[in-house]
């Protein structure tokens, strides 16, 4: 599968707040000078074990946030070795920021330590749980791995699938007469993937070409205005891949699966996804192929596998006889 991938991705907290910062209800509390430290993780991290002087799995790269558990360990604490401990946590240079929720007024003690490190304190009024899943889904979509790939994305039946195939071997063609059928467009000849939480692919359209069409002979054409606004998804799961390969002669197709028992991934920013050939020969009628091959993949993704479901059965008989 061509690729192409992009450097590492990151935000300043200062993006963080123009962004996000009325949204998140954030205050600058100390640091403000600091608001060019870079957030390059979409996890955040609750401190309560480093705060306590357990540093060993500390994840200094997060964002780490002083929920109420980690403030009442402040309070009741000895301050010199909350200090002590403060410092030593905030001696790692790549912390981007520390968030205090729920309201609380942040403690004279953790603003010291953040005025030292030269580390940005916020506050927001938002509870701990309702404010870290905000921030997650807002930065998951801003760091997210990200590559681009020469094809057409389309929905099948609910079921994201990516066609591929060699410069002219009919991918929009093919992409053309699943619309007619009631399919959805989602991008055609560059598709946008992003790697999101819980290693789900997510495609869509570059916004210059977003919606629209090149097929040749016709040139290019707006689906959307040519088959209303049902025939297009801004974006969509990618949970199967097609290759589109062009074959001439009985040798080549000797070499495609027959029995479907065979299973075949392509590897997309670490995801593995379900994949297939498919040989494009005069007459053969793609649309339809892949309109099975998505509800077939549908089956399999519920545990059902027809090929060997058949296979099993065929050993079962011959076993009697």
């Amino acid at each position: 599968m061509s690729e192409t991938h992009t450097s590492a991705k990151s935000i300043t907290v200062s993006e963080l707040l123009k962004f996000r910062g009325k949204i998140l209800g954030l205050k600058v509390v100390a640091g403000s000078k600091n608001l060019s430290r870079k957030v390059t993780v979409s996890e955040i991290n609750r401190p309560g074990l480093a705060i306590a002087g357990h540093l060993e799995q500390f994840r200094s790269e997060r964002i780490q946030i002083i929920g109420q558990g980690e403030y009442a360990y402040c309070v009741k604490e000895d301050s010199r070795k909350v200090v002590a401990s403060l410092a030593k946590m905030f001696a790692y240079s790549d912390i981007p920021c520390v968030i205090v929720t729920g309201g609380l007024k942040p403690l004279p003690v953790i603003r010291d330590a953040c005025r030292k490190a030269g580390i940005p304190l916020l506050a927001t009024s938002f509870d701990t749980s309702s404010f870290i899943r905000e921030l997650t889904i807002f930065l998951d979509d801003k760091l997210a791995a990200i590559t681009y790939a020469h094809g057409v994305l389309v929905s099948v039946y609910g079921l994201g699938v990516l066609i591929q195939g060699d410069s002219g071997v009919g991918k929009s063609e093919c992409a053309l007469e699943l619309l007619k059928r009631g399919h959805i467009l989602i991008a055609d000849d560059v598709v946008e993937i992003k790697r999101r939480i819980g290693y789900m692919l997510v495609g869509n359209s570059p916004k210059n070409i977003k919606h629209y069409m090149e097929v040749r002979g016709l040139g290019i054409i707006d689906v959307e205005l040519l088959f209303g606004i049902g025939s297009i998804l801004d974006q969509s799961l990618i949970e199967m891949h097609v290759k589109l390969e062009s074959v001439t002669g009985a040798t080549n197709l000797s070499n495609y699966d027959r029995t479907g028992l065979q299973s075949s991934e392509v590897s997309i920013l670490e995801v593995q996804v379900p994949s297939l050939r498919l040989p494009v020969t005069p007459g053969r009628n793609l649309a339809v192929l892949i309109e099975v091959a998505s509800l077939n993949q549908r089956l399999k993704n519920q545990g059902y596998f027809v090929a060997k479901k058949f296979n099993e059965s065929l050993i079962r008989e011959m076993g009697k006889k």
